[in-house]
């Protein structure tokens, strides 16, 4: 069974994971600071890491970058647990690396239900790192040896969670991908509040994307439903 890693210095949260995920039969690590975390994460080399942001000396997000710049570690999902709830705070988790994001307070339900689509999504080959070749529509190259999109002989990279995303809207290029269709194909699960993850990683999508885009738009928000790409961009302004 998988092997997980606990990192919060709240000891009752931390119990409280702990004994969870150990009723859903994983193997508990616990840590209850980022240092000890850390030593752990290279030491253990555990499945998945479930890591609080708020900790006294070495926050979650100085742990998290530590992780990603790891070659032992880097490939490790994270799950990063906080009571900050703002954009910019996920927007920050989500440049290093983080995998999936949880507001304190939540479920244990939907803890569970998101270790396990890592997991499960951790087995699996990505299909956009499955197929080597590149992947162009209109404007649009995708490159999946680098993790970059290339627009018209300029490139940026993407993490692979955003490359994953940008590579759904190009296997279904001109129509309308839900946000309910991109959670389950990413993501590996369906959860009404986990829409917000999605705005901010189609918000960091695109910010990456505008910088080589010419002023073009190629990610259009359809209101209600989910988002569409447009491989040869539009010059007008699109949400």
């Amino acid at each position: 069974m998988a092997k997980i890693l606990v990192i919060d210095d709240d000891t009752a949260i931390n119990e409280l994971i702990k004994i969870n995920l150990e009723l859903a039969s994983y193997t508990v690590l616990s840590a209850y600071d980022g240092n000890k975390g850390y030593a752990l994460a290279k030491q253990e080399l555990p499945d998945l890491i479930v890591l609080d942001v708020m900790m006294p000396e070495v926050d979650g997000y100085t742990v998290a970058k530590r992780i990603r710049e790891n070659e032992l570690t880097k490939d490790i999902p994270i799950i990063m647990l906080t009571a900050l709830n703002m954009l910019q705070n996920k927007v920050q988790g989500f440049n290093i690396g983080v995998d999936d994001y949880l507001v304190k307070p939540f479920e244990i339900e939907e803890l569970l239900v998101r270790v396990k689509a890592l997991l499960k999504r951790a087995n699996t080959i990505p299909k956009s790192v499955a197929v080597k070749e590149v992947l162009t529509k209109g404007d649009i190259t995708l490159i999946p040896e680098t993790y970059s999109i290339e627009i018209n002989g300029k490139s940026v990279k993407v993490t692979p969670i955003e490359f994953d995303i940008v590579n759904l809207l190009m296997q279904n290029y001109g129509n309308m991908v839900s946000s309910a269709k991109i959670l389950n194909d990413v993501w590996g699960y369906e959860a009404d509040d986990a829409v917000e993850t999605i705005r901010v990683h189609m918000r960091h999508i695109r910010t990456k994307i505008d910088k080589i885009a010419n002023g073009k738009k190629y990610i259009e928000t359809i209101y209600g439903g989910g988002y569409r790409l447009i491989p040869d961009g539009a010059p007008e302004k699109i949400k």
